[in-house]
């Protein structure tokens, strides 16, 4: 029998031209995506994939929506995260979060254009809705040189023929971020520059069915990698060989290997280290009877960040009295925050009935009680009492945010830090948490 390449190319014959998720049926796609043992998982666990077509509508819908509710010309974009949620493409992410070479105009009729790698203008053709792709927005001194103010006054007015064109006599433009050449240069275009960043907060916060979906399966595949982890920590900590940076090691491994793309930070400590939190993980070697701490950030599959803590004890000792504590309290600190979530309430309200830590974990307490989470961390932010500024948050909830509650527990030269994180999907009457990993029973004194 002959074995033919059409059928041998595609990663399950058997699905036809497209996958689950709408997605090509082929191992040539263009687009970063989930590999096939993410949606063996997924298959397993009885997961829903997201229609991709239909998340790329709704998030351009919801862009164009709010452009026009403000009366803006467009929205010009420069930062890659907003730029994945208008074109769900992506392009050297990290390098272009330095090397800003990439930009997306949304006008306030819906037609959208990117500037791209002059090589790759092809990443964005995932996406119909994409009208234009063209090459020019690198704007920074690296690639310019003392020239960049004649690059920029390109641009500018291709911007301004674009906008002419699709909006004409609309002169407010929202843009997110910009290089100083390319702001003046718009200036110079006659444009009255409105913030674009809550432009894209604002959009991106409430989040679509299939941009649900997809952070329930981008959930399961993080939770599938820390469990991987912690099985080679509880593993390998014995040996007195095992550093910090090796256990972080295989989470980054296991996202990739299910087709997610980068972690944020390296927030994962050991022993004394977690103590202040925030030191990220390095070479110190990590010792039997001793707390490991970490704080995900992780960009999975999909582009979507699923951001949890946990703290773990690995030993053949009972963790000490005053460790065991801090995560009861710690945990009754989210759970207690997490039943106050529900559409309607102010994040105020929040803020004021907020749990209260103990006296000595005040000092070192989180950065927030809360903060929503999308394609990374996103507004809004829930604050703690003591660091609310008025008006800065005066919001509901609404149903389709999702956020992550949060608690870092430990005193001021103590010796451990507990961090404790769990991801929330706000619904139409009430929250479900989307984060189904365990906490540590010796830690919780079980």
């Amino acid at each position: 029998m002959n074995t033919y390449h059409r059928d041998t190319r595609k990663i399950d014959p058997t699905r036809g031209a497209t996958l689950g998720d709408s997605s090509p049926n082929d191992q040539d796609r263009i687009e970063i995506g989930p590999t096939q043992l993410a949606m063996r998982e997924w298959e397993g666990a009885n997961l829903t994939l997201p229609n991709l077509a239909n998340m790329r509508r709704y998030r351009h819908a919801r862009l164009t929506q709010h452009i026009v509710d403000r009366g803006y010309a467009g929205l010009l974009m420069f930062d890659p995260l907003n730029i994945r949620y208008a074109t769900d493409s992506t392009n050297m992410q990290l390098w272009n979060t330095h090397n800003p070479f990439r930009a997306v105009l949304l006008c306030a009729d819906g037609y959208m254009v990117i500037w791209d790698y002059k090589n790759a203008p092809f990443l964005s053709a995932i996406n119909p809705l994409v009208a234009e792709q063209r090459s020019g927005a690198d704007l920074f001194y690296f690639d310019r040189g003392d020239k960049i103010d004649v690059a920029a006054d390109v641009f500018a007015n291709e911007v301004r023929l674009l906008l002419q064109e699709h909006a004409p006599h609309q002169k407010q433009l929202a843009v997110d971020k910009i290089m100083l050449h390319g702001l003046t240069a718009l200036q110079a275009q006659g444009f009255e520059i409105k913030d674009g960043e809550e432009v894209t907060e604002k959009s991106r916060s409430i989040k679509g069915p299939d941009e649900i979906l997809a952070m329930r399966c981008a959930s399961h595949a993080c939770e599938t990698s820390v469990r991987a982890m912690e099985d080679f920590a509880r593993a390998n900590v014995w040996n007195g060989r095992t550093s910090e940076d090796e256990i972080w090691a295989i989470l980054h491994a296991e996202n990739i290997r299910r087709g997610g793309e980068w972690i944020e930070t390296r927030l994962l400590a050991s022993g004394q280290r977690t103590n202040p939190w925030f030191q990220e993980c390095g070479p110190r070697l990590t010792q039997p009877n001793e707390i490991i701490s970490f704080d995900t950030d992780l960009i999975g599959a999909y582009g979507i960040c699923v951001d949890i803590s946990r703290s773990w004890w690995i030993g053949d000792q009972k963790p000490p009295a005053e460790m065991i504590y801090a995560m009861q309290h710690a945990h009754e600190h989210i759970m207690t925050n997490m039943e106050m979530l529900k559409p309607g309430v102010m994040i105020p309200e929040l803020t004021a009935k907020a749990h209260r830590l103990d006296d000595k974990f005040q000092a070192q307490k989180y950065g927030c009680l809360m903060h929503g989470v999308g394609l990374c961390d996103e507004w809004p932010l829930v604050a703690y009492p003591d660091q609310a500024v008025a008006g800065a948050f005066d919001y509901p909830l609404e149903a389709g945010m999702v956020l992550c509650v949060e608690a870092a527990v430990g005193e001021v030269d103590g010796s451990f830090t507990i961090k404790l994180e769990d991801q929330v999907l706000i619904t139409e009457d009430g929250f479900e948490n989307l984060t189904k990993y365990p906490f540590d029973a010796a830690l919780m004194g079980e």
